[in-house]
């Protein structure tokens, strides 16, 4: 029965058969199936079909949680005390730029504890990532801290704080990063992101009305744009082109600076068992 709680637990989130057959590699078929016998088995309906939607039901909704926390308990029976011996696989969500930053030295000491630990990496953006910890499709993730308050089922440890500062071109004169940002076009940090969010209420609370030149969510884009001459950008002191030495400027924001949190996302449940404690473990050497 546990292929019909996964499959359950994909049709509450994806909202059709279909969109959740997709992304579980059933076909629509096999997945109303299954749902069907989940359904049977406990003798209720949990989804209110209309059109090509499946929506949760009351009882639907009383019962999601509890499947979710059944197959939580079934994950934690394979778990061996020894962490040598942990096996099977480890879902980590990330954002790009802990993917190349903090990353690469975790996963390394993860294999030296756990070589038998199969690492599978999802790369995402923050909002979705957090969506895909709270449903169980990554078992944990590392991503910006959410500029709201968080479902009581999930569960932020703050690893890095990370200045904004603002970038300019090589070329361009001047060090008041308030005027700068008000004479210069703007290579915006995605408005929709969570950090693009704190640049947004920086903006606000100075005051300053900006021109866009481009909007976009990839760090390492942004700085290349900036490079080229299309315009000055707020962003993170974070990622590759820190190391690479990329032809812009950096200008300090003094006592305006404000920061972005990157946290280790997981749910609540999940926070103490072994695997996710060590793989916390394994962060936080680069976290200090």
């Amino acid at each position: 029965m546990l292929r019909e709680l996964k499959t359950f637990i994909a049709v509450a989130r994806y909202g059709t058969f279909a969109a959740a057959g997709m992304h579980i590699g059933l076909t629509q078929s096999a997945v109303s199936a299954q749902i069907r016998n989940l359904e049977q088995a406990l003798g209720i309906r949990l989804f209110d079909r209309t059109g090509r939607q499946a929506l949760l039901n009351a009882a639907g909704q009383r019962a999601l949680p509890m499947a979710r926390e059944m197959l939580e308990t079934f994950s934690r029976m394979a778990v061996s005390d020894d962490v040598s011996e942990y096996r099977g696989e480890l879902r980590i969500g990330a954002v790009a730029t802990a993917q190349t930053g903090l990353l690469p030295q975790a996963l390394l000491r993860l294999r030296q504890l756990a070589p038998l630990l199969e690492p599978k990496l999802v790369p995402g953006v923050s909002l979705n990532l957090l969506s895909q910890v709270d449903t169980g499709e990554v078992d944990l993730a590392i991503l910006i801290k959410p500029p709201f308050e968080l479902p009581k089922e999930l569960s932020a440890q703050v690893i890095r704080r990370e200045p904004f500062v603002l970038i300019v071109p090589a070329d361009l004169d001047g060090d008041d990063p308030l005027q700068l940002l008000a004479e210069h076009p703007h290579v915006r940090y995605d408005r929709n992101s969570f950090g693009g969010r704190l640049v947004t209420r920086f903006l606000r609370e100075q005051k300053i009305e900006v021109h866009v030149a481009l909007e976009l969510d990839e760090l390492e884009a942004i700085v290349k744009m900036v490079e080229c001459g299309l315009g000055v950008s707020l962003l993170p002191e974070a990622g590759l082109w820190l190391e690479q030495g990329a032809g812009v400027r950096i200008v300090p924001l003094g006592e305006l600076t404000f920061h972005r949190e990157i946290v280790l996302l997981q749910r609540y449940s999940q926070r103490m068992q072994p695997i996710q404690q060590l793989f916390a473990k394994c962060l936080t050497p680069i976290a200090d």
